[in-house]
C-alpha cells in the first residue's frame, strides 16, 4: 500500500487494487490532473455516492503512473481499462462498431461485411446505416460477379445461376478477368464511379463493335447498377460534416446517456447508455467511446469539456474535434431534442411498467420480463425463443433460442411446456435471478401447459399468456381473458414484447432451414 504522502503532484493514472500485493486484482483506473490531490480526496471527502463508496471500502491498495501531460494519462488510462476491465470502470456493453464492406486478399477476392476495419484486404466505409450499406453491397456483389463463399466450392451454387456470381470455382472466369472486376469494384467503393462508368461504357461499344454481344450486355448491366450507385453517392457528398450530440440525466445514482449521430447533416441514429454515477463520468465515458468510435468533428455537449480532453479527441481524429456547448440557435435545438428523446425514453419505459402492474396487480413493478415463443414450418424444424425486457428496454445478452428436442411435429403445447422447463430448471440448477413476469405467445392452452412445469417445479413466477387476434390476456384461474383492452399502455407494452419473442423464433426457424438447405 502505497501512502498518500509519497504520492507526487503530476498527472498521472491511480489504479486501485483490493489486494495491497502487486498481485491484486485492479478494481479501477482513474486518470489525474495532480495525482496526490486526486487519489487524497477519494480518502478524505466524506459525503460520497453509494457506488464511490463502496469502491474506497473495497481499495486496499494504491498503484499509478506519472505521465508527462494529461492527454497522455487519457491515452494511458483507456489502455489500462481496455487490458483489466477493472468492475468499478463503466463498461459500454451497448457500444458496437459499424461494419464495413471488406474485400479480401485472396487468390480469387470476395466480397463481405465485416465489422473489424483491419487485417488483409481492403476496407470501404464504416457505414452508419445498414440499409445504405446493404444497398452498396448488393450494387457491387452482382454488378461485378464477385464470390462470397468461404471456400471455394468444387461446383457451381446458386447464385452462379442466378447470374450474382462468375463462377471461378468451376473455372468460368480467368483470375486475370476477376481480379479486373475486383479493380472496377474497389473504383467503385471508392467514389470514383464517374471516371469507372466512363472507362466501361468505351469498352462496351468496343465489345459491341466486335460482336461479343454477352459481354457487352453483362457491361452494360454493370453500367446501369454503377449509375444508381453514384447518385445515391452524390446525395451523400452534398451534406453537411458530422456531429454527435450528447445529452444524459440521472436519477438515483444512475447515469441515462444519449448519443446522437448526425451525419453530413441528416440525423441516422441514436445511441443510449445507462451506468453507474460517478464524478468524471462524462469524460470516462467519452474516452471509452470515442477510443473505439471515430469522433466526428464536432461534437455538441451539455457542458464545456477539459483542455486535455479535447487534446485527446484530437488526438485520435488526427485533427482538431469542436466541443460546442450552445446557448440558443439550431445546435441548442438538437441538443434539446436529445435531451426530450431521453425523457420519453427512460420515464416512458417507467410509465409502461407501471401501467402493466397495474393492469395484472403485480405485487411490484415487473422490471424483468421474459417472454417465450414457438415457430415451426408444418410441424418441421421447430424452434422455441425467450426474449428478455428489462426496465422496459430489450436486453438482447439475455436472449435465448431453444431447437425442440422431445416433442414431435406440431405440438406448441409440448413444445411450450419443453422451453419452460428447459430455461428454469437451469436457472434454479444455477440459482441464478427469475424474472419478475413470464409471457407465453398463446392463448389459455399455452399458458396451462406452461402453468404446470412452472409448478413442478416450485418456481413462484407471475405467469400471463397473450392471445393473437384480439390480444387478449390469459391468467391463471380465470376462465376468460383479461377485461384489457389492447389498445391500452398495459397491453401495447406486451405487444411489443411478443412481437420481439416472434421475430426472434423466426429467424432462428429460417436459420436452421437455410443451414439444411446449404447441407
Amino acid at each position: 500500500m502505497i501512502s498518500l504522502d509519497s504520492l507526487p503532484h503530476l498527472p498521472g493514472c491511480y489504479l486501485f487494487r483490493d489486494s495491497p500485493e502487486e498481485w491484486g486484482n485492479i478494481i479501477y483506473v482513474g486518470k489525474a490532473r495532480d495525482l496526490k490531490k486526486r487519489i487524497s480526496n477519494y480518502f478524505q471527502k466524506q459525503n460520497h455516492s453509494p457506488r464511490t463508496a463502496a469502491l474506497v471500502a473495497a481499495i486496499k491498495g494504491v498503484d499509478f503512473i506519472v505521465t508527462n501531460t494529461e492527454v497522455e494519462a487519457l491515452l494511458l488510462e483507456n489502455t489500462l481499462i481496455k487490458k483489466h476491465q477493472p468492475r468499478y470502470n463503466i463498461k459500454l456493453k451497448d457500444s458496437s462498431r459499424y461494419a464495413s464492406i471488406h474485400l479480401t486478399d485472396e487468390e480469387f477476392p470476395r466480397i463481405r461485411i465485416s465489422r473489424k476495419a483491419q487485417g488483409p484486404g481492403s476496407f470501404y466505409g464504416p457505414f452508419v446505416s445498414a440499409k445504405e450499406r446493404g444497398f452498396v453491397y448488393q450494387i457491387v456483389r452482382k454488378a461485378f460477379g464477385l464470390r462470397t463463399c468461404k471456400r471455394l466450392p468444387k461446383r457451381a451454387c446458386l447464385r452462379y445461376h442466378l447470374c450474382h456470381c462468375s463462377g471461378p470455382c468451376i473455372g468460368k472466369i480467368t483470375k486475370k478477368d476477376y481480379q479486373a472486376r475486383v479493380q472496377r469494384a474497389k473504383s467503385a467503393l471508392s467514389g470514383r464511379t464517374a471516371e469507372l462508368i466512363s472507362s466501361m461504357k468505351e469498352e462496351m461499344t468496343g465489345r459491341a463493335n466486335r460482336q461479343d454481344f454477352e459481354r457487352a450486355i453483362e457491361l452494360r448491366d454493370e453500367i446501369n447498377a454503377l449509375d444508381r450507385l453514384q447518385e445515391r453517392q452524390r446525395v451523400e457528398q452534398n451534406r453537411k460534416y458530422d456531429q454527435d450530440i450528447i445529452s444524459y440525466l440521472m436519477d438515483k445514482e444512475i447515469v441515462y446517456l444519449m448519443l446522437f449521430k448526425v451525419y453530413r447533416g441528416t440525423l441516422a441514429g441514436k445511441e443510449e447508455y445507462q451506468f453507474p454515477s460517478s464524478e468524471d463520468f462524462l469524460e470516462e465515458f467519452v474516452v471509452q467511446y470515442y477510443s473505439e468510435n471515430e469522433p466526428p468533428e464536432e461534437l455538441i455537449a451539455p457542458e464545456p469539456f477539459d483542455d486535455s480532453l479535447e487534446e485527446f479527441l484530437a488526438h485520435l481524429k488526427g485533427k482538431k474535434v469542436r466541443v460546442t456547448v450552445p446557448k440558443q440557435g439550431e445546435k441548442k435545438e438538437l441538443l434539446l431534442l436529445a435531451q426530450k428523446n431521453l425523457e420519453i425514453s427512460v420515464f416512458g419505459d417507467r410509465a409502461k411498467l407501471v401501467a402493466l402492474q397495474e393492469a395484472l396487480h403485480l405485487p411490484k413493478k415487473p422490471e424483468v420480463i421474459e417472454c417465450f415463443d414457438i415457430s415451426h414450418l408444418a410441424g418441421s424444424f421447430a424452434v422455441g425463443s425467450m426474449v428478455q425486457f428489462r426496465s422496459g428496454k430489450p436486453d438482447k445478452s439475455n436472449y435465448r433460442r431453444f431447437k425442440i428436442r422431445d416433442v414431435q411435429g406440431g405440438d406448441d403445447f409440448a413444445s411450450i411446456a419443453e422451453v419452460v422447463r428447459r430455461r428454469y430448471s437451469r436457472l434454479k440448477k444455477e440459482n441464478k435471478e427469475l424474472p419478475d413476469l413470464i409471457v407465453i405467445d398463446g392463448g389459455a392452452g399455452q399458458l396451462s401447459s406452461a402453468l404446470k412445469e412452472l409448478r413442478e417445479m416450485r418456481v413462484k413466477v407471475p405467469i400471463i399468456s397473450l392471445a393473437k387476434r384480439e390480444e387478449e390476456i390469459y391468467v391463471p384461474g380465470l376462465d376468460g381473458p383479461l377485461d384489457i383492452k389492447k389498445n391500452e399502455k398495459a397491453s401495447l407494452y406486451l405487444q411489443e414484447i411478443r412481437d420481439e419473442a416472434h421475430r426472434f423464433a423466426i429467424a432462428y426457424n429460417r436459420l436452421l432451414r437455410k443451414k439444411a438447405l446449404t447441407e
